[in-house]
């Protein structure tokens, strides 16, 4: 599409959202009654960035928006709920799968969302880099006459999680340029994208085509700030009304300011220590568990993140039902210096002059790889140098870019990488702990980690449906992680959201796949810009 086109499109989407914005203030009985009516806008400042309209890239955004659907979606418990699929049923080999669509859904081009376009959506995202549907041993996604049907070559009963994913987002079939590649952003949700000026700015408003609850709020402006410190400002200073992402010495300050609402939720993200298994002086559960009774997790937590509760006494946070571990019986992690040394000298360690220990002629070295895109983690792999110079192990700290833990890992040439390990990706952790604690290992999890227990639970869990024995599985698998650490828990995340004091209806995900905007709305009261 030639450029002028283009803007003469982009001008008359502007013009619709004027026109629908004209006609609810007419037709607003607050309005004739010569009331002020509710504030109908929304403001947003987040640190993401997005470089193109690629779902595979930049899928999360438009799905957090509802601007674009998947066919299944999950609500904030991690349940799976209908999306462009109000119902799905599975054969009785759970080898065939069959979604029907929503009757009257339509793209925000007027279009109808049909089977055929859906296939069309998937099919794609099956095949492209980037995606997460190659996890499923899928071997055909067909168009039935009310949906969609997926075969499988073996049972898998975590495909519709997989079809929640940013990167299954179904869009019309005129979002596709003549190259195959998305040229414009043209969802099936709520809010459609009306302007935007990458990567920091985005325009949304309510489409026309939607046919579901109608949302209080109909216009919506992201805009990306990079800096923390600017984003809390804003916040503070209410030009924007929600706003995410805050270095730690901010959120201290938003948390004392009345005139801010924070509100926060627990995310299955924790900072992580991956551990080279195989390495000669970390090949044993004993001496891993020295390295784990070296952290002073909650100084770490309190010192750097100003949130002592974040100390990561197990993988997940309580918010991660299942995975989590509440029995009291089940062993957590803690700080121990003493027991860890006597681990170590009971593996040959003794402490030489300059207080590190050797054996064998050898000084417990190794290297510590961290990266700055988190800027936490940096400074947390300092205070791990530290901690692990008290236990008379001699770590060299790399600052360096995050590629280069994968590729340390392929290599085997990594010592420790200090990372922030995402465990809802997807939507249902198992995901995650599938790709980095099976058989091989992963690029983010556990390395040269010679074990068949969790393995073995993580097959079961692929097709188990029989949530009491799926909730053994999960126990057997934490507690198996627990006593071998083949990677280091440290610290859990907290995604905080500063909320303008006046805006209701405001939900944080902790699966951080949506930003519930059709929830949310402003009193009749509310200032008025």
């Amino acid at each position: 599409m030639k450029l002028s086109i283009f803007r003469a499109l982009l001008r008359k989407r502007w013009l619709s959202g004027a026109l629908i914005m004209a006609s609810v203030a007419i037709h607003n009985p607050a309005c004739s009654a010569g009331t002020t009516p509710a504030k109908t806008s929304l403001s947003m400042v987040g640190p993401w960035e997005l470089s193109s309209l690629e779902p595979s890239r930049t899928g999360y955004m438009f799905q957090r928006m509802q601007v674009a659907e998947t066919l299944v979606g999950v609500d904030v418990n991690g349940r799976a709920v209908s999306g462009l699929a109000q119902q799905w049923k599975v054969s009785a080999d759970q080898l065939r799968w069959r979604f029907v669509l929503r009757p009257g859904a339509k793209f925000h081009d007027g279009t109808m969302v049909t089977p055929a376009s859906v296939a069309q959506n998937l099919q794609r995202a099956w095949k492209q880099a980037g995606g997460v549907l190659y996890m499923a041993p899928i071997t055909a996604i067909s168009e039935t006459a009310d949906g969609i049907s997926i075969t499988l070559a073996k049972p898998y009963a975590r495909l519709p999680m997989l079809l929640a994913h940013s990167t299954t987002i179904i869009l019309a079939p005129t979002a596709y340029g003549s190259n195959g590649r998305v040229a414009h952003m043209i969802g099936s949700g709520p809010y459609q994208l009306v302007h935007h000026v990458l990567p920091q700015q985005l325009d949304f408003a309510l489409s026309p085509y939607w046919n579901g609850k109608q949302p209080h709020i109909r216009t919506v402006r992201y805009l990306s700030v990079s800096r923390s410190e600017t984003r809390a400002l804003m916040a503070e200073s209410h030009q924007a009304d929600l706003v995410f992402g805050f270095d730690p010495a901010s959120l201290q300050r938003l948390r004392h300011n009345p005139k801010v609402v924070l509100q926060e939720a627990d995310v299955a993200r924790t900072i992580v220590l991956k551990l080279n298994s195989g390495h000669r002086w970390l090949n044993t559960p004993a001496s891993r568990q020295a390295l784990s009774l070296a952290i002073n997790r909650t100084g770490i937590a309190k010192g750097i993140l100003r949130t002592p509760e974040l100390a990561a006494e197990q993988f997940m946070p309580p918010s991660m039902h299942g995975w989590y571990q509440a029995d009291a019986d089940f062993p957590k992690l803690g700080t121990d210096l003493e027991k860890a040394r006597g681990l170590l000298t009971a593996q040959g360690w003794k402490p030489g002059k300059d207080g590190i220990l050797q054996k064998d002629g050898e000084r417990f070295a190794l290297t510590l790889t961290a990266f700055p895109d988190r800027p936490e983690l940096p400074i947390v792999a300092t205070a791990l140098q530290d901690q692990f110079r008290q236990l008379g192990i001699d770590v060299k700290l790399v600052v360096t870019n995050s590629s280069e833990i994968p590729l340390g890992h392929r290599r085997g040439t990594l010592d420790m990488g200090l990372l922030a390990l995402n465990f809802t990706v997807v939507p249902d952790p198992f995901i995650a702990m599938n790709q980095n604690f099976n058989k091989h290992g992963g690029d983010w999890g556990a390395m040269q980690w010679d074990n068949t227990t969790v393995p073995a639970l993580l097959d079961k869990l692929a097709t188990s449906t029989d949530e009491q024995a799926n909730q053994r599985y999960q126990h057997d698998i934490m507690l198996t992680l627990q006593q071998e650490l083949p990677a280091i828990p440290i610290t859990w995340y907290r995604l905080p959201v500063a909320v303008h004091p006046e805006l209701r209806g405001v939900k944080v995900d902790p699966l951080e796949q949506s930003y519930y905007l059709t929830d949310m709305y402003w009193p009749a009261s509310a200032h008025q810009p």
